[in-house]
């Protein structure tokens, strides 16, 4: 979730609200008592304080106070500050008496305190020295999301001159990181830690895309192809000599100098092995990795067996489903027909716009059945940029701003249009957009209660383990109706149970990527084009692909606690509530307040 784009604010015709000065101190609630003000100026001045340092991500919040200035990201001053900061934000969280809190506060106490601990963990040296020496990857760099940020079709705001100037600051500072990343990778080479073979090989096939754009081509230039009414006509004369002048002579240099590091210097020394596991310090490293993903201690041989168990039970459903259809060969027999048949394949991009448009409209129609709460922001559904098409998931979302003036993003991805099945857009739509992804995220960042570490951060087994959650209520949204489409939602749970036997399999058990790939299309009638893209991403981001299975079981299990315990009173507007006012909780947060609600009775959560 962590690849931000955003539609343009001068398309739009509307800007989230610019901050130019610190927001006032938080308001005192009813029933807050000292310990909670203390909470409370602490949650604030840590969140001033990262915005700080964090510039995009204060855009993102409309936050343009630093708007001249992507921060410092991998310089050695960053790290130290950020070890300062967690230690800083232990001390003044532990110098709190928890006891003495309101109840909603002591959940926001917990998650802080979780969050800041984990942080802790990952100072160790032996992480530290793996983080620094793979800095960026196909999945996970800058290369993957700031060109469309700073697209005039991004989050990027561009409705005045100071925005245009402040974005080609922005862009000088953009370029110069590479020499840091540059510095890292060959800090990695004499460590003898480096990214697999083909992460680089992606990576350069990423850069190759960007520099094959030209000047006028570029995604960094389009802004000044769309200049709003607002601009005057002198600067934008001397706005559009600059954006040409610095693509030529600035960003195209830096990514072409970044591609040839990697491609002459860097992929011959490059690993041919694709796991954690392989490398020197890697198992300690994946254990991290899992712990982060899934907020919980699991080992790797836990979550192996976890998936196995999965699988084994989505195979079970994918046989009774194919009764249903009336196949009467084999799975993987049916998987071939789903891959292969002409009826499964979009021919046209418009084809799959127009799909997705259609399943938002049924979705829309039952929304008030299961959600009490909704969410300002509207939804667009967009395609997926073509410089990132080919290395993307099939889709991806991207949130909206607090006061819902800019919409969060449905992206779908139309590249090889053969391989986007039709039998996979229904879930695939409840996951990243509604009641999924959207309604999580949108819900978390428009409630002003909540402190700025719960609307605007979360952990990734709560945010993807909801999307994930939101697939099965596929029946309740009037989904999946043609057997095949359930065949297909059946699929997208049968590929994150995947995830946990792939993902663990490649980075603690010595999987080759080639053995990752040919269990996922054995299990599953995912095509070549996507179970290729899935395992590459595995081994990009290790234990990132964990959370979306765990955090599911977690909320399932939830719901049927609830259920068995409220019988008829069991209302879903009032589960998903509780389950969504406050945030990405850690999953064991979560389940202490879910519970504390079962116990209370089960009534809607108070507003």
């Amino acid at each position: 979730m962590l690849i931000r784009t955003i539609i343009a604010l001068a398309l739009l015709g509307a800007a989230p609200p610019v901050l130019a000065q610190a927001p006032p101190l938080p308001t005192p609630l009813p029933g807050d008592g000292p310990e909670d003000a203390k909470l409370k100026r602490l949650f604030y001045d840590q969140d001033e304080r990262d915005l700080r340092y964090n510039p995009i991500g204060a855009i993102y919040r409309g936050d343009l106070r630093y708007a001249g200035s992507i921060g410092d990201p991998y310089t050695d001053a960053a790290q130290a500050r950020a070890l300062r900061f967690t230690r800083d934000d232990l001390k003044a969280i532990r110098a709190i008496d928890r006891a003495r809190l309101t109840a909603t506060d002591q959940i926001a106490y917990d998650v802080f305190l979780d969050g800041a601990e984990r942080d802790r963990r990952g100072f160790a040296p032996g992480l530290v020295k793996i983080g620094r020496a793979m800095p960026i990857n196909h999945f996970g760099g800058y290369q993957t999301f700031y060109p469309d940020f700073a697209s005039g079709k991004g989050a990027a705001p561009f409705t005045t001159v100071l925005d245009y100037d402040n974005n080609l600051k922005r862009n000088a500072q953009y370029a110069a990181l590479y020499d840091r990343v540059i510095a890292r990778f060959r800090e990695g080479l004499r460590a003898g830690i480096v990214e697999p073979k083909l992460t680089v090989r992606n990576m350069i096939e990423q850069f190759d895309n960007l520099l094959g754009q030209g000047v006028e081509g570029s995604v960094f230039y389009q802004p000044v192809t769309m200049f709003p009414p607002a601009i005057p006509a002198a600067d934008r004369v001397r706005l559009t000599a600059a954006y040409a002048a610095q693509v030529r002579d600035v960003i195209q240099p830096a990514h072409r100098k970044i591609r040839d590091f990697l491609a002459d210097e860097y992929l011959a020394r490059a690993r041919d092995t694709v796991g954690l596991s392989a490398m020197p310090g890697g198992n300690a490293y994946y254990a991290y990795r899992i712990e982060t993903s899934t907020t919980l201690p699991m080992t790797a041989a836990a979550v192996h067996a976890l998936g196995l168990q999965e699988v084994a039970r989505d195979t079970a459903q994918m046989q009774a489903q194919a009764a249903r259809i009336g196949w009467t060969g084999t799975l993987p027999q049916l998987f071939d027909r789903m891959r292969t048949d002409p009826r499964f394949q979009p021919t046209s991009a418009t084809d799959v716009r127009a799909g997705y448009a259609a399943i938002a409209r049924a979705v829309d129609a039952h929304v008030d059945e299961q959600f009490a709460l909704r969410p300002k922001a509207p939804l667009e559904l967009r395609p997926v940029p073509a410089f990132r098409e080919k290395t993307a998931a099939s889709g991806s979302y991207e949130e909206g701003t607090p006061d819902g003036s800019r919409p969060g993003i449905f992206y779908y991805d139309t590249y090889d249009l053969p391989s986007r099945y039709t039998w996979g857009m229904d879930s695939l739509y409840l996951h990243e957009a509604i009641p999924g992804h959207h309604f999580q995220i949108s819900l978390a960042q428009e409630n002003a209660k909540l402190p700025a570490f719960m609307r605007f951060g979360g952990n990734t087994a709560y945010v993807e383990g909801w999307a994930l959650y939101a697939e099965s209520l596929y029946a309740a949204f009037g989904q999946e109706r043609d057997p095949y489409d359930r065949m297909g939602g059946l699929n997208d749970d049968m590929l994150r149970a995947m995830r946990l036997v792939v993902d663990s399999g490649l980075h603690a058990m010595g999987w080759s990527r080639e053995q990752a790939i040919a269990y996922i299309l054995a299990n599953s009638p995912e095509s070549r084009t996507d179970a290729t893209a899935e395992v590459e991403r595995y081994i990009a981001n290790p234990g990132q692909a964990l959370a979306y299975k765990i955090g599911q079981l977690t909320i399932l299990k939830l719901k049927a606690e609830a259920q068995a315990a409220l019988g008829a009173t069991f209302d879903p507007r009032a589960f998903h509530a509780v389950v969504l006012d406050t945030g990405a909780l850690p999953m064991l947060v979560l389940e202490k307040k879910v519970r504390a609600w079962i116990a209370a009775g089960g009534g809607m959560p108070a507003a």
